[in-house]
């Protein structure tokens, strides 16, 4: 048992079926200090931390806190030990305050709200946090929520935190914020784990790193004593090459143009307001903005999968020929001749049908193609077992359902067959969101290879850091406004950061 150690965990094994998902583990978590947790998709990082915090048990192996063995058999008991899990996507009820919200389900939680009201006042002010303890959630920011999340857990007595992919949606200038906060938490005597695949973040503000392989325990090393391409030759087993070329497509010429384009909710709510750009050919347009800024209804819009109030879409074809998209259904847009591929946040229900192996997915965006009234499985299933082999997607077999997969494989059998469909524009919306960062330069490398050979590529990116390298230029949506659009090789990420949050419209040139 290290001096200091709030958790130690030894020989952790836990197995689903034939697979093993964390294979006799041994773990430390020290009072006074952040820890990152590294590892690629499928290595066990999420289940080692799932039965940290009681949503899993293991099947063999010891949990201790200070130094005595715990039994640790649900989220309640997780809390009684005083550990604290929050996820990346956060559970709160929206109608509610943050106050209440933080003590739901407490067995104190109805007895004086006003009391309840001053201890997490307390607590913000102890740590930094920037919440009303009154608001309700439904009017706060992506990054207030999460504080809520934060503070729920702190309220309840945890000194030992688990954070999954905390910066995930947050804006630079947010990220700063919650390091700071960390930083206070650290420095009195708060255990913290914080999950994440941001190799750049974990320099900036863990003391150590674990990195997990195929289930297995790497090691575990000083911050100060390691880099990012050192821990990613740990995760992945080589050596991977971190950087993202940006080569300068020769011709470019407008592919799709979009004027005024104005969308309204179910609710009258305006997602899209007047929103105007042109994306073209030989270039990674990115697309920027927090949270539910309108990046989703946009490219949807464009699809043709969500109705348009006001405005135009036009795509440009090859002899010159403007096509109107407004209006039209997606059947609508391919019988037209409009070569459009589209990668949707909703993996699963929009983008692949779960039920379906890969090919049977394939056969999806091929079937047209075939003569006659039998489907030709011949082409998809050699698809798919090209995208199986060249991006090592990890399945049984192509005709096994995707729905059984890892959500960073069923991603790349989703990019997959978008790009096998050869497009001439390619949406994508938050490509890599979940993906290790071997498989996300695979990504990286493959939009770029669909740029140079004259594609107009749209990328919705939450990592401003990536956005900056990959894309050519930036649109920033703040509130479904164009905040501006910027050139990625001369902007700066807390220029970028300060658009998406405080509008300040530009007008393209």
């Amino acid at each position: 048992m290290e001096k200091n150690s709030a958790i130690e965990m030894k020989g952790i094994t836990k197995c689903f079926g034939q697979v093993i998902a964390n294979d006799s583990i041994d773990f430390t978590i020290n009072r006074g200090e952040i820890l990152a947790l590294l590892g690629e998709n499928g290595s066990g990082k999420t289940t080692l931390m799932n039965m940290l915090s009681g949503i899993y048990q293991p099947d063999e192996g010891e949990i201790y806190k200070d130094g005595s063995q715990i039994y640790i058999r649900s989220p309640r008991e997780a809390y009684e030990y005083g550990i604290g899990m929050i996820h990346q996507h956060y559970k709160l009820v929206e109608v509610f305050t943050s106050t209440e919200n933080i003590i739901l389900g407490l067995d104190d939680g109805r007895m004086d709200l006003k009391q309840a009201e001053n201890k997490v006042a307390e607590i913000c002010s102890r740590y930094g946090f920037e919440i009303d303890p009154s608001e309700k959630v439904y009017d706060m920011s992506i990054s207030q929520k999460q504080t809520v999340e934060i503070v729920k857990v702190l309220y309840r007595g945890a000194d030992i935190l688990i954070l999954d992919e905390p910066t995930a949606v947050l804006t630079p200038q947010e990220t700063k914020k919650l390091f700071a906060i960390l930083a206070a938490m650290k420095a009195d005597g708060k255990a913290i784990v914080i999950i994440t695949h941001k190799l750049n973040e974990v320099m900036e503000v863990s003391d150590k790193v674990t990195v997990l392989r195929k289930g297995k325990l790497i090691g575990t090393v000083k911050t100060s004593e390691t880099n990012p391409q050192a821990l990613t030759d740990m995760m992945v087993g080589h050596a991977v090459t971190l950087n993202i070329d940006r080569p300068v497509y020769s011709d470019p010429k407008r592919k799709l143009i979009v004027e005024n384009l104005t969308c309204i909710d179910e609710e009258g709510v305006k997602r899209l307001d007047s929103v105007s750009f042109i994306a073209n050919t030989g270039e990674i347009l990115g697309v920027a903005g927090i949270s539910g800024s309108g990046q989703k209804e946009l490219l949807e819009a464009i699809i043709g999968l969500y109705p348009v109030k006001d405005g135009s879409i036009r795509f440009i074809q090859g002899d010159g020929t403007e096509v109107e998209l407004v209006g039209k259904t997606p059947k609508k847009i391919r019988q037209t001749g409009v070569g459009m591929a589209f990668v949707p946040e909703d993996r699963l229900g929009m983008g692949l049908v779960g039920s379906m192996g890969m090919t049977g997915n394939m056969l999806l965006r091929s079937w047209k193609k075939g003569k006659g009234a039998l489907l030709q499985k011949k082409e998809p299933e050699a698809l798919a077992n090209k995208v199986l082999e060249e991006l090592d997607v990890i399945t049984p077999d192509v005709n096994y359902p995707v729905r059984r997969l890892s959500g960073g494989n069923v991603q790349k059998v989703l990019v997959g067959r978008e790009i096998a469909s050869e497009p001439e524009v390619l949406m994508t919306a938050y490509a890599v969101r979940g993906l290790d960062i071997n498989t996300s330069y695979t990504i990286y490398n493959l939009l770029t290879e669909q740029k140079m050979k004259g594609v107009a590529v749209l990328y919705v990116g939450e990592d401003l850091d990536v956005l900056l390298e990959l894309a050519d230029r930036i649109l920033v949506l703040c509130g479904g406004q164009v905040a501006g659009v910027v050139d990625a090789r001369t902007t700066t990420k807390e220029e970028v950061g300060l658009l998406m949050t405080q509008f300040n419209a530009k007008e393209e040139k």
